[in-house]
């Protein structure tokens, strides 16, 4: 007896005096690690997944076969259903899923995951974090078990599947698949992207696959014939599809599931109904604009609009729209710069969309446009495309929100903006000739264009103007040498350059030059043009404001964004003026954004009263 104790004695000191149960000390980053770790974040289950192992005897097996396993647990399930059970098959499925690129187990996951959430009994506390794990197993398998072959897109259809244990009937009605006169023809999934070139990426934490859905065109009635005009063909539209299984748990244990696939745009809903309960639906816009955006041909416009004016309307330029039209949203249209594009709008845009109290009462349109034309021009088209955007959507003038337009302009697009809150008389024409425009026999077509591009009243829709670095009195950059190397580089619209040459070839005296057609030429300072437009009075019943970029330090008086003076960009008037320091290109700037931001919020308090 002495002999054994001294051996005991010395297997304890070699221990290190460890007791067979106790703690060892650690960070408490390296414990945070351990506790929550899943599926999700690495190779094993979560704590949560190992408890079910463990206490029905399978984590041996589970790690010498984890199929063998999972099939035991199921038939365990079948036996006694348990909420704990099912999360840990939902897990359990993913590992498998995501380590052999299963199908059948991703859906498996899936079906483990809703059943998990939708069963009274396993309802969770919201600081109970398997909630938001089963959503993530029952997002991402979706996308997984519903991946194509190449795994670069999600097939969205009507078909059988099968899984581990039994079959999954999927059903989709074909209506579901149309939108705004377009056929969502091909599903990306967002949650494989990572995003460059915007600060934030918002995300709504939710259930359902995010994806983003090409568009091809569908229909020849009127309405869609409308809708292909305004949404362009290459958008992609945020979506976020959903499985639903009614009675799930039965069903599961059956081995036989029916399920029917919905999709919802995100301008649709942000939720849904399930098992009683309004769930959030899964929604990743940040990640569906920049999808859109990356290698699109708009970039590619930006110096080609500028030179060759004609191409922007010949391909699909205009007033342009994200989304259908919802009574109710007030328009907010983006009207960008000189050799700019509407992509630039893509930082604000992204803010201001995600913001939950101004995304249900606004929605933003964009004016493509060459930006090499003249600006009277530009904006006679801009104002045609307004007015006949707003008979297309509200002939009967029934909607109040159609009457409430915000225009918010960068540099030349802040000119364009402003000529729709103007009267101009005869003012711009008499900058021309001294003749009366009735007396002119032109041909019809080049009367009609002048008439449309030289005279200008307010449009009564249009409620609320802000300008961004705009060059009210013309910029120092078109001065000098630079407007006659730009009148060789531009190509004005074909119609345009026909009907000036029908004009200039009348018998009539014309002023010095009036055939100067760039928007380089309008923006010189010395310009006829720019004076009488920076004379021309703002319509009462409009708003405005102005965000100044200078450069610098000091008051801003004397300062410049390296385009546009602040004298020049300074407006008398205004309701409000912000200065930020920064170069020209201020649209994308924090502090312009956040001055939009609560711009809109105040248009906001004023339609409510």
């Amino acid at each position: 007896m002495k002999a054994v104790a001294l051996v005991l004695a010395a297997a304890w000191l070699l221990a290190g005096c460890a007791t067979p149960v106790g703690v060892t000390r650690a960070s408490p980053q390296e414990v945070h690690r351990s506790v929550t770790a899943s599926a999700l974040s690495g190779s094993e289950a979560s704590e949560w997944s190992k408890q079910v192992l463990h206490r029905n005897a399978l984590a041996a097996m589970h790690r010498d076969s984890p199929k063998e396993a999972l099939d035991v647990l199921y038939t365990l399930l079948r036996k006694q259903p348990t909420p704990e059970r099912l999360f840990a098959l939902a897990e359990l499925s993913f590992l498998i899923a995501r380590e052999s690129d299963r199908r059948d187990y991703y859906l498996a996951s899936a079906v483990f995951a809703y059943a998990f959430l939708a069963d009274p009994e396993s309802v969770v506390s919201p600081v109970d974090p398997r909630g938001r794990l089963a959503m993530d197993f029952y997002n991402q398998s979706l996308a997984g078990g519903f991946a194509s072959d190449d795994g670069r897109q999600v097939v969205v259809g009507s078909a059988t599947h099968q899984l581990p244990f039994g079959e999954l009937r999927v059903e989709l009605d074909p209506a579901q698949l149309q939108w705004a006169g377009y056929r969502f023809s091909r599903f990306v999934p967002l949650a494989s992207f990572r995003v460059r070139g915007l600060r934030n990426r918002y995300r709504q934490p939710g259930i359902g696959m995010p994806l983003a859905a090409e568009i091809e065109r569908s229909g020849t009635d009127t309405g869609a014939a409308a809708a292909h005009r305004r949404i362009p063909a290459s958008t992609k539209v945020p979506v976020t599809v959903f499985l639903r299984i009614p009675d799930p748990l039965s069903r599961l244990l059956a081995g036989k599931l029916d399920a029917r696939l919905e999709v919802y745009t995100s301008d649709q809903a942000t939720s849904l109904r399930v098992a009683g309960r309004d769930v959030p639906l899964e929604l990743d816009s940040t990640a569906a604009i920049a999808y859109q955006l990356e290698g699109a041909d708009v970039w590619n416009s930006e110096i080609s609009g500028f030179r060759r004016s004609a191409e922007i309307a010949a391909e699909g330029g205009g007033l342009l729209m994200l989304q259908p039209h919802r009574p109710g949203r007030i328009p907010v249209v983006l009207v960008h710069g000189t050799a700019s594009s509407p992509a630039r709008w893509a930082e604000m845009y992204n803010e201001l969309a995600n913001d939950s109290a101004l995304r249900d009462r606004y929605e933003f349109w964009l004016f493509q446009y060459g930006t090499g034309q003249p600006v009277l021009y530009s904006a006679s088209l801009l104002r045609r495309e307004l007015q006949s955007a707003i008979e297309e959507l509200d002939p009967r003038r029934a909607d109040p929100a159609l009457r409430r337009i915000v225009v918010i302009g960068h540099s030349q697009g802040g000119l364009l903006a402003k000529l729709m809150a103007v009267s101009s008389g005869t003012r711009f024409w008499d900058n021309v000739t001294d003749v009366p425009f009735d007396k002119f026999e032109a041909p019809a077509d080049a009367k009609n264009l002048f008439r449309e591009g030289m005279f200008f009243e307010p449009l009564n829709d249009v409620a609320r103007l802000v300008f961004i670095a705009t060059p009210h009195q013309g910029s120092f950059r078109a001065v000098g040498w630079m407007p006659t190397i730009m009148r060789r580089l531009i190509t004005m619209p074909g119609r345009l350059v026909r009907s000036t040459q029908a004009f200039l070839d009348l018998p009539v005296s014309f002023r010095p030059g009036a055939g100067q057609l760039t928007s380089v030429d309008n923006m010189n300072p010395d310009t006829d043009f720019i004076r009488t437009l920076a004379d021309l009075q703002i319509a009462a019943h409009v708003r405005a404001h102005s965000i100044i970029a200078v450069r610098g330090t000091g008051p801003p008086d004397g300062l410049n964004d390296g385009v546009v003076a602040y004298r020049s960009a300074h407006l008398a008037g205004v309701e409000s003026e912000l200065v930020v320091r920064s170069g020209h290109s201020a649209q994308s700037l924090p502090e312009t954004i956040e001055e939009v931001r609560r711009i809109l919020h105040t248009h906001l308090e004023g339609s409510a009263k």
